[in-house]
């Protein structure tokens, strides 16, 4: 689990609440059932005519990577690289046969197959690029149903605000109920503040974060398989690779 974003939603909540509290309001007068209708509600229709159903059927399951997704450890994967370059140089690629079992990341099992059955390097790079490219479909898709989600939440509450500015406007026979149905208007831009910019903006720039980190991932195993397979030195391959490490991870590195 994601702990960043557990403890960043919490405390986006923790600080709103507490301000709330130490200013003297009443936190009741922030409660309204049919403002928070008109926001979430119509953040979703809207979200629906932009995508297509399948879509938003599987929003629930791009939050939960917002929470749950993992990273892979580019040094880890650098050193299995390594290791099995070490392993393709003394004994050949067909020896790689034998270390299938130890390889857990299905996109480095992938590759490895591919160079022990004698695919050419350019059949397997673009095998490997487009495995890569339909990764970054999906994520942009999910991605991109955030950003939109973080759109529309704000403008629904500034509709909710007009809406409840005109039901107030046309009834103005009680003077004193002027100040209270104001507030009960403005709760729809509130509302839309809070969603889009403690939910779904930051959803959305978590997974382009991860994205990244995904496709980072990628093309080191895509650059280190393809370097096993044309015989390079694994001290070559782990000076190419380590380049994608920040420099302090890459100093420990090549003192070990």
């Amino acid at each position: 689990m994601d702990i960043a974003t557990v403890i960043g939603l919490v405390l986006c909540v923790v600080l709103i609440i507490g301000s709330i509290f130490v200013g003297g309001g009443d936190i009741m007068s922030f409660i309204d059932i049919p403002s928070l209708l008109v926001v979430c509600g119509g953040a979703v229709a809207a979200c629906l005519i932009a995508f297509p159903l399948k879509s938003i059927l599987g929003g629930f399951g791009v939050v939960m990577k917002v929470f749950l997704n993992k990273v892979d450890d580019v040094k880890s994967i650098i050193d299995q690289i390594v290791a099995l370059a070490e392993t393709a140089r003394r004994d050949g690629l067909l020896a790689l046969e034998s270390k299938m079992e130890e390889v857990e990341h299905p996109f480095i099992k992938m590759g490895v197959q591919l160079a022990i059955d004698g695919s050419p390097p350019e059949v397997i790079e673009d095998l490997l690029r487009t495995e890569v490219d339909s990764i970054a479909t999906r994520h942009s898709e999910g991605k991109g149903l955030m950003d939109q989600a973080g759109r529309f939440a704000p403008a629904y509450g500034m509709i909710g605000t007009l809406l409840g500015l005109v039901m107030m406007l046309s009834n103005m026979s009680d003077p004193s109920s002027i100040g209270a149905g104001m507030a009960v208007a403005l709760l729809t831009t509130l509302y839309g503040a809070i969603v889009s910019n403690c939910a779904f903006i930051p959803f959305a720039e978590k997974l382009a974060f991860y994205n990244k980190r995904e496709l980072l991932s990628r093309e080191i195993i895509i650059r280190g398989i393809l370097a096993i397979q044309s015989g390079e030195n694994p001290r070559v391959i782990q000076q190419k690779l380590s380049a994608f490490l920040p420099p302090k991870q890459r100093v420990t590195e090549e003192a070990a």
